[in-house]
């Protein structure tokens, strides 16, 4: 794996790297994850929202959502939505679309994620609240009492919002941790190397103590060389931050005894330790840094990459989970991609003939009305054997969603918000710590339609 450059990021310039600690810093095995949060969300909406026990029948399918979907509150959908806002794929329950439904429903509509009736799967996390969605509507449609669309989708987050407050969610990860946490040895050797080479190594989680406390002892401290622990690691740990707020609310920052989870009040600058809550602005103030001398990664666009960016113009790294699986999927299209790109070219030089036959017409000149059905039968070959290979192309990727980057033949709105908001991005925090402390990471040029001569 490798990292990849929207914009210039010089390492040597960076005094400080803050980072996320879920699916960034602590890395999940996101299909036994969701899978527990899936089952915990099931029991919550019969248990506390009244639905129907036959929602505890239905069955975890991970293949069934990917990250950067869009749900459509008010028609029950799920979307695969383009950079430009325009819908390539949309599901109604556990059934794609036809191209005449979704061209009635969304040809002339671009998806504004501001508008309340949307709601954007960003997040590894919210994979399972997008699983639930399709499955709830599905049983729907097949006459189970279950509420309307949009309280359908509002329902499922206030049942994971009970997972969180309850309890019941990280206790059963600390159980368990090992079937839900994955160890990288090779991880905490690098940011120790980071850390020996004077970078600042902050946390920065919405999570709380006692949580981040058992997380981290369990995926740093067994592997720690040149520290006693993750607390003489990280010089900056900021628990229950509740970003994006933390990024422009000025909450006060509470001290946190590491040893005995007290807290007290804490006035003055920020030294190193142990916090809950606070505010970006004070951090970066009494780390005595400029913004562009802080990176920051995370694995959320709004919550962790967007808001800061705009507040404080730190530089960004968006951690994207599956990106992994991606980058295989397209190695193994590649062939298949090749073969399309054979076809289109020969089709392109039929297209150009046809239309000087055309232009001819239109002009009134001589032309073979001949030679114009054998180009429209060549093309219909052409197409044929492009649908083909097509189909072995999508074989390779999401088999309900397709690319995650890509929305037909345009950028997803996954991809275009990654463009927009993160310097770089990669699979896994190891990706960036594998580069030296003082890497220039240089975007390569992007190549404008026009320039293509």
């Amino acid at each position: 794996m490798s990292v990849y450059v929207n914009r210039i990021l010089n390492m040597k310039k960076i005094k400080a790297i803050g980072f996320d600690m879920d699916y960034t810093l602590v890395r999940y095995n996101t299909e036994n994850f969701e899978r527990l949060t899936y089952s915990l969300v099931k029991k919550n909406l019969v248990k506390v929202l009244g639905y129907p026990k036959e929602v505890l029948d239905l069955e975890f399918d991970f293949q069934l959502v990917q990250q950067g979907l869009v749900i459509d509150k008010l028609r029950g959908n799920l979307l695969h939505v383009s950079r430009f806002g325009k819908v390539k794929k949309a599901q109604h329950g556990l059934s794609a679309l036809s191209f005449e439904e979704q061209n009635n429903a969304y040809a002339n509509r671009v998806i504004d994620l501001s508008d309340e009736s949307f709601q954007s799967l960003d997040t590894a996390f919210s994979v399972s609240n997008g699983i639930l969605y399709a499955q709830l509507v599905e049983l729907k449609e097949k006459g189970s009492v279950v509420p309307r669309y949009d309280l359908l989708a509002d329902h499922i987050k206030e049942a994971i919002d009970i997972c969180h407050s309850d309890g019941s969610l990280k206790s059963k990860v600390k159980e368990n941790i090992g079937d839900f946490i994955i160890q990288d040895e090779k991880l905490v050797s690098q940011l120790e190397m980071y850390k020996k080479c004077g970078k600042k190594l902050i946390i920065i989680t919405n999570s709380e103590f006692y949580y981040c406390k058992d997380l981290l002892e369990y995926a740093i401290d067994p592997f720690l060389k040149e520290h006693k622990s993750w607390k003489d690691l990280f010089e900056i740990t900021i628990t229950l931050s509740s970003k994006p707020r933390f990024f422009h609310v000025k909450n006060h920052f509470l001290r946190i005894d590491p040893d005995t989870a007290l807290m007290t009040n804490h006035e003055g600058p920020i030294t190193p330790g142990v916090y809950q809550g606070g505010n970006a602005g004070k951090l970066q103030e009494d780390l005595g840094l400029k913004g562009s001398e802080i990176l920051y990664l995370g694995d959320h666009i709004y919550g962790d990459v967007l808001s800061l960016k705009k507040t404080f113009g730190w530089r960004t790294a968006l951690v994207v989970e599956p990106l992994e699986d991606e980058i295989l999927a397209i190695k193994k299209s590649e062939p298949t991609q090749k073969r399309i790109d054979s076809f289109m070219q020969e089709k392109e030089v039929f297209e150009d003939r046809l239309d000087k036959l055309e232009m001819s017409k239109y002009r009134g000149e001589s032309f073979d009305k001949d030679e114009v059905g054998k180009i429209y039968s060549s093309i219909e070959k052409i197409n044929n054997s492009i649908s083909k290979e097509l189909e072995d192309y999508r074989k390779c990727f999401n088999p309900h969603w397709g690319e995650l980057m890509r929305a037909g033949q345009e950028e997803s709105r996954f991809a275009d918000q990654i463009e927009k908001y993160a310097c770089v991005y990669m699979g896994r925090v190891s990706d960036l710590l594998e580069h030296s402390p003082r890497t220039y990471f240089r975007p390569i040029k992007r190549v404008l339609p026009h320039e293509l001569i």
